[in-house]
C-alpha cells in the first residue's frame, strides 16, 4: 500500500549540502507494525515526516556535493500505485487528513481547547458535519479510556493521558497509516506500557510505522525492524512483500466557514484580554471618523431644519444682473458664463462682463401665470430712489437724501413677515401710502429715524406714539433737479410746493424682529413695494424723464450711457422691474417654483435666458460647504489614525503567527490546507475588526451625550449636533472589518506557508 523509491532528502545552506536521506527504498503493507531504529540525527524523523506528507522528498536528479557530482535516481513515494511526484499542496493536505494519523512524542495538543475539541480537530478539515465529529470523538476517547476527561484541557491531565488523546486524534478519521514519533519518549514505564499496548492493538488492522530508540520495544512489538544510519538503510529484517492494491483516489473536502469561525472564536476567547485591548486600540480610528460623521450629520440636519423652518420663506431673487459668488455653489440653472479658451479678456472699469437678465413683459406675464398655490407673493422692485420729506417744528423741510436716511421696501410676503416679525402696535400697511416702523428684537432703532419723522425721543416714546406720523414723497416735476451727465451726479432741491404736492405717507404700525431670526437685528422705516409702482405711474411722463429720454447719446461714452440708464431707473422713468422677489408658499412648493422658472429658459439662446438666485439655498449651501470642508479635514486625520491602528493589528497578527507556529504545524499534520490556515487567521482578524468597529460606535454614542450638552450650551437654537446615522455606523463596522482583514492578510499568508515539519519543531 506504500512504497518508497529512491527517497532522497537534502538541505542546502549556501554552497553546503546536507544529506538527510540517501536512496531509501522501502515497501509497506497493511497490518504491519514497522519500527524504525537508529541513532539521533540518522534521518528517522525526516523519513517519518516524508511518509506522512509533512515534508517533501527531494526530486532533483543531479546534486553537487563538494567537488563530487552525485547522480540520483528519481525519488518517489507511491501510495497504492499512485505516484506523488506531481502531488499538489491540495493532494498532500488530503493525504494527511484522510490516510495518515500522527502520534507525536510531545503530544502536540492545542492547549486552549478541550480534549474533545482536540480530537475533533482531526476531522475539522475532512468535511465531516459537527454532529458526526462529536460522535466519533467521543467514541475514540472512550476507546482510549478518557471518556471521563474529555471536557478537560491538556494542562489538567497526565502525560500518559495526553499521549492517549494524541492517539485518539490520530484514529478519529480511521486512517490507513499511523505514524508514531517516539510516542513513549516522554512517558514513565507504566504509561509507556499502556500506550504501546494501545498502539499494538491498532496495528492489527492498520499500518503502524513508529520511530524509537528503544530496542526492547522494537523487539517486543514490531513485526518488522528497519535500521537507519547516516540517512541510509543498514538493515531490514523482512523481505519486500507484494504490493497491496487499493487504488488511491482522494475525495477532496473543504473546511466550512462556520468551522473556521468557530475555531477563530475559540482562539479569540483564549486570549480575550489581549483581543479586547487590540480591538480597543483599533476602535480609536473608527471612533474619530464616527464622531466627525455624527457632527457633520448633526450640523447638516440642523441646517436643513433652518432651511425648512426659517429660510423656506426667503425669496427667490431675479435681478437684472444675477449675483455670482466666487467658489460658492451654483444657484439656479447652470452658470453659462465660463470661457473655456486660454485667451485673456481684459476689461475696463464699468464694463459689464456678466450676463444681464432682460426682463420684459412676456416674462412678467409668465410669472403671473404661475400656479398661485405655489407662491405666497411676487414682489416687484423698480430700483427707484424715492426722495422722502418731513417738516420740523420750525416748518423746515428736511429730506432723506440730505440726512442720509435710508427707507426700504417692506417684504410683500405675509408668511415671511410673520416668520421674522411680530406686530406690536397698529396694523400692517394695506395701501401704497402707508408705512411701518420696525425695531430689532431689543426694541432698538437708529435715533436718526426719530429725528427725521420729528419725534422727540428724550422721554419715553411708546409704540402707539408713533402711529399717525407723516412723511411725504417728492414728485419729479416738483423738484429742482440738477444732473451732471459727465460725472453722473444729481442734486435735488425741494421747497414748500414739493412738500405740498408730494405723496403723503402715514405710519400705521410698529413691528418687532423675532429673536434668533434672520432679521433679528433689522430696524428702520419701511414702505409698501406698491409705492414704487404708484410713483412710476405719476412720474414716467415727468419733464425730467422726458429730458433723459430725449438726450442724444451718440457722443457719450459707454460709462455715461450707463449713467443715464441708471438715472432713468432711480427716478421712475422705466416701468419694468429692476428686481423681482418670489416668495414660495412652502419648502416643497419652492422646488416646483424653481422648475417653473427653469422651464422658461428651455430652447432660448443664452442671452435671452433669465437666471435667478435662491437665497435660502445660497445660505444653506455655504453652511454645508463649510461643514463638509471641515469634516473632510477631520476625516483625513481620523483616517490616518484608523490606518495606523490597522497596521498595528497586522503586526500583532504577525506576532500571533509566530506564537502559534507549532499550532499551525499541528493543524497541517491533521490535514489542514494552506487555505484553511489562512481562513482561520483571516477570520480571527475580521472578528477583531468587528469588535473594534462596535467599540468605536459605542464610544461615539457615549461621547455624543456630553458633546451635545456642551455644544448646546453655547450654540443657541441648535439641538443634538452629534447624531450618528445607523447606516454610517454599519458602514464603519464593515470598514473596520475590511481594514483588519487587509492588515492581517500578509501574516495569514505567512502562517499558511509554514512548512508543517518545520512548524512542528518550532521552539524545540
Amino acid at each position: 500500500m506504500l512504497e518508497l523509491q529512491n527517497i532522497c532528502k537534502f538541505y542546502r545552506n549556501g554552497n553546503v549540502w546536507t544529506m538527510a536521506l540517501d536512496n531509501i527504498n522501502l515497501t509497506f503493507k497493511k497490518n504491519e507494525f514497522v519500527v524504525v531504529l537508529g541513532p539521533s540525527g540518522c534521518g528517522k524523523t525526516t523519513l517519518l515526516n516524508i511518509i506522512g506528507g509533512l515534508d517533501v522528498y527531494s526530486q532533483e536528479d543531479l546534486v553537487l556535493t563538494g567537488n563530487a557530482l552525485l547522480n540520483y535516481r528519481k525519488s518517489d513515494l507511491i501510495i497504492n500505485n499512485v505516484s506523488t511526484r506531481k502531488f499538489s499542496e491540495r493532494d498532500w493536505d488530503h493525504y494527511r487528513s484522510k490516510r495518515v494519523g500522527f502520534i507525536f512524542q510531545n503530544y502536540n495538543l492545542i492547549p486552549n481547547i478541550t480534549l474533545l475539541e482536540n480530537v475533533e480537530m482531526g476531522m475539522v478539515f475532512s468535511g465531516i458535519k459537527q454532529s458526526e465529529r462529536r460522535k466519533r470523538a467521543i467514541q475514540v476517547l472512550t476507546r482510549v479510556g478518557l471518556e471521563e476527561h474529555m471536557h478537560k484541557k491538556s494542562a489538567e491531565i497526565s502525560s500518559g493521558q495526553k499521549q492517549r488523546v494524541a492517539i485518539a486524534r490520530a484514529l478519529v478519521n480511521d486512517p490507513e497509516i499511523i505514524l508514531a514519533d517516539e510516542p513513549t519518549g516522554a512517558l514513565d514505564g507504566a504509561s509507556g506500557y499502556e500506550v504501546m499496548q494501545l498502539i499494538n492493538e491498532i496495528a492489527k488492522d492498520k499500518l503502524v510505522i513508529m520511530v524509537t530508540h528503544n530496542e526492547d520495544i522494537a523487539k517486543e512489538y514490531a513485526t518488522r525492524i528497519v535500521r537507519l544510519k547516516n540517512g541510509k538503510i543498514v538493515d531490514d529484517v523482512k523481505t519486500k512483500p507484494k504490493f497491496y492494491h487499493d487504488p488511491y483516489q482522494p475525495e477532496y473536502e473543504n473546511m466550512t466557514l462556520y468551522t473556521a469561525f468557530k475555531l477563530a472564536i475559540t482562539n479569540v476567547k483564549h486570549k480575550l484580554l489581549r483581543t479586547m485591548l487590540i480591538a480597543f486600540a483599533g476602535s480609536i480610528g473608527i471612533m474619530g471618523i464616527a464622531l466627525v460623521l455624527a457632527m457633520s450629520n448633526g450640523f447638516s440636519r440642523e441646517i436643513n431644519t433652518i432651511e425648512s423652518e426659517t429660510l423656506s420663506s426667503m425669496p427667490i431673487v431675479i435681478s437684472e444682473v444675477p449675483r455670482n459668488y466666487l467658489a460658492w455653489p451654483s444657484m439656479g440653472t447652470n452658470d453659462p458664463f465660463t470661457d473655456p479658451t486660454s485667451v485673456f479678456n481684459p476689461i475696463s472699469p464699468g464694463e459689464e462682463t456678466r450676463h444681464r437678465n432682460i426682463i420684459r413683459t412676456p416674462y412678467l406675464d409668465y410669472l403671473e401665470a404661475m400656479d398661485p398655490t405655489l407662491v405666497d407673493a411676487i414682489q416687484y422692485n423698480y430700483g427707484i430712489q424715492l426722495l422722502f420729506m418731513s417738516k420740523t417744528n420750525d416748518d423746515e423741510i428736511i429730506t432723506s437724501a440730505a440726512n442720509q436716511i435710508n427707507l426700504r421696501s417692506l417684504p410683500k410676503s405675509l408668511n415671511y413677515l410673520n416668520s421674522q416679525f411680530t406686530l406690536q402696535a397698529g396694523r400692517l400697511p394695506e395701501t401704497p401710502y402707508e408705512i411701518t416702523i420696525i425695531v430689532d428684537s431689543r426694541n432698538q432703532i437708529d435715533a436718526s429715524y426719530f429725528d427725521f419723522i420729528n419725534v422727540n425721543y428724550n422721554g419715553v416714546v411708546s409704540f402707539d406714539d408713533i402711529l399717525g406720523q407723516k412723511l411725504v414723497v417728492a414728485m419729479n416735476d416738483d423738484i429742482d433737479i440738477e444732473y451732471d451727465v459727465l460725472t453722473n451726479t444729481i442734486q435735488r432741491n425741494v421747497d414748500e410746493s414739493s412738500y405740498l404736492n408730494g405723496i403723503e405717507l402715514t405710519v400705521t404700525g410698529v413691528m418687532r424682529a423675532i429673536p434668533g431670526g434672520i432679521e433679528s437685528d433689522t430696524s428702520g422705516i419701511y414702505y409698501q413695494s406698491s409705492l414704487e409702482r404708484s410713483f412710476i405711474d405719476l412720474n414716467i411722463n415727468s419733464n425730467f424723464c422726458q429730458m433723459l429720454d430725449d438726450t442724444d447719446t451718440s457722443d457719450y461714452t459707454q460709462e455715461q450711457i450707463e449713467g443715464l440708464k441708471l438715472q432713468r431707473i432711480q427716478n421712475g422713468c422705466r416701468d419694468l422691474p429692476y428686481l423681482i422677489q418670489i416668495y414660495p408658499s412652502s419648502i416643497e412648493a419652492k422646488e416646483q417654483v424653481l422648475m417653473y422658472l427653469d422651464a422658461f429658459n428651455i430652447g432660448l439662446p443664452v442671452l435671452g435666458q433669465i437666471y435667478y438666485t435662491d437665497n435660502a439655498q445660497l445660505i444653506t449651501d455655504v453652511l454645508k460647504s463649510i461643514v463638509n470642508n471641515i469634516s473632510i479635514v477631520l476625516l483625513s486625520f481620523s483616517a490616518i489614525a484608523l490606518i495606523v491602528s490597522s497596521m498595528m493589528i497586522g503586526i500583532i497578527t504577525y506576532v500571533t503567527v509566530l506564537e502559534r507556529t507549532k499550532e499551525i504545524g499541528i493543524l497541517r499534520s491533521v490535514g489542514a490546507r494552506k487555505k484553511d490556515i489562512t481562513r482561520i487567521f483571516n477570520t480571527e482578524t475580521m472578528i477583531i475588526g468587528f469588535i473594534a468597529g462596535v467599540f468605536g460606535i459605542l464610544l461615539t454614542l457615549l461621547l455624543a451625550i456630553p458633546l451635545n450638552h456642551y455644544l448646546e450650551s453655547f450654540m443657541i437654537d441648535f439641538q443634538r449636533l452629534v447624531v450618528l446615522r445607523i447606516d454610517h455606523a454599519i458602514y464603519l463596522v464593515l470598514i473596520s472589518i475590511i481594514l483588519t482583514y487587509c492588515a492581517g492578510l500578509i501574516p495569514s499568508l505567512i502562517a499558511a506557508n509554514k512548512a508543517p515539519a518545520l512548524a512542528l519543531k518550532h521552539n524545540e
